[in-house]
């Protein structure tokens, strides 16, 4: 599914949109796999009678709930969690019902962290967090696919910004002019 466009400026360009990684769905699948089994299991356990079909339709009810705790509301919010790298900035969105959103310009943007834990050096995902200049604090992006990569990518983002705003970017350890170099106190 597209960003939708009325969120970016003109010249504003979606380089990246990601969801949390795959694997977040690994744990609702496994659930709606037991969940299913069980209930077809006790469904076949309801002794014949007048009061098969009452019971039968209890266990549906109880089973429909458990799924949508279990397995809808985590598919859902990983469905609805938006990570969005423009050539401008950076865009959180999370939510179903109530919607939450961070925009990080890329100019405001100080440092980008990535940390992964063995097992997410396996399947390649990670956290991703971006300090900016604020109050905000930082934003933490989790379970973020090739977190390696997107950090690699914002730090890139970063630095085409900054060259497309100011023209050239000197480099940090050269002085750009005379207010930079050091001269003998008077």
């Amino acid at each position: 599914m597209a960003f939708p466009d009325k969120l970016l400026a003109d010249d504003e360009e979606v380089v990246a949109h990601l969801h949390p990684h795959g694997l977040t769905l690994f744990w609702p699948v496994v659930r709606l796999l037991a969940v299913v089994g069980g209930a077809s299991y006790l469904a076949a356990l309801v002794p014949d009678g007048r009061q098969q079909g009452v019971l039968r339709m209890a266990l549906l009810g109880v089973v429909l709930v458990v799924l949508a705790v279990t397995v809808v509301r985590p598919v859902v919010r990983w469905r609805t969690t938006h990570y969005v790298l423009t050539t401008h900035r950076l865009l959180v969105r999370t939510g179903v019902l109530t919607r939450r959103g961070r925009d990080v310009a890329l100019s405001r943007i100080t440092d980008v962290s990535s940390r992964q834990t063995l097992w997410q050096r396996v399947v390649r995902s990670g956290t991703v967090t971006v300090e900016s200049a604020g109050d905000a604090g930082p934003l933490v992006l989790a379970r973020v696919p090739d977190s390696d990569g997107v950090q690699a990518l914002v730090a890139q983002l970063v630095e085409d910004d900054a060259e497309r705003a100011y023209g050239e970017v000197p480099d940090a350890w050269e002085p750009a002019d005379d207010r930079w170099s050091t001269s003998p106190l008077p």
